[in-house]
């Protein structure tokens, strides 16, 4: 840790630890070992919000979601992008949000995927029927895109994020 934070003092190591497990970010384990502690990547539930007519809501602060397990199933095959343009807005998907991806080769039909189509990258819905393969945009302002010359799969989406 002296050299991860460039200092040459263990007390000022000491000292970073305590207040990082004061934090709650880590924790000791029964041999003084440092674990990341149950809260690290965690966000509060809260519940459930409807999004039809109101109603009454009960807060319950018991659980906890961890957004690791939530959204990454393979985490050293999983990457963000930022978005930039529109051909994906009718799946709610626009510019300036970040999608989490995961590299893959193979896609099943209607997934979002990243692709390289004939030398250059879009992101689209995979379509195949039969021996057929193309991407299909989620904007009727595009059209789909069959391949020339190659065709090949780079990623899935695996979620959006969007922040307002």
């Amino acid at each position: 840790m002296m050299s991860l934070f460039g200092l040459k003092s263990k007390n000022a190591i000491y000292k970073i630890v305590n207040k990082m497990v004061e934090a709650g970010v880590v924790a000791k384990d029964h041999l003084g070992r440092l674990i990341p502690s149950q809260s690290f990547g965690e966000i509060q539930m809260a519940g459930f919000v409807t999004a039809g007519l109101p109603a009454t809501v009960e807060e319950e602060l018991a659980d906890t979601v961890n957004l690791d397990d939530l959204l990454v199933g393979k985490k050293e095959l999983t990457y963000m992008l930022e978005v930039d343009g529109d051909s994906m807005i009718d799946a709610h998907i626009e510019k300036g949000d970040m999608v989490l991806v995961e590299r893959a080769t193979t896609a099943k039909d209607m997934q979002i995927v990243i692709a390289e189509v004939d030398g250059e990258f879009t992101m689209k819905y995979f379509r195949e029927k039969g021996n057929k393969r193309w991407l299909e945009p989620a904007n009727k302002n595009y059209k789909p895109i069959y391949p020339e010359h190659s065709l090949n799969i780079n990623a899935v989406i695996k979620a959006v994020i969007r922040k307002y």
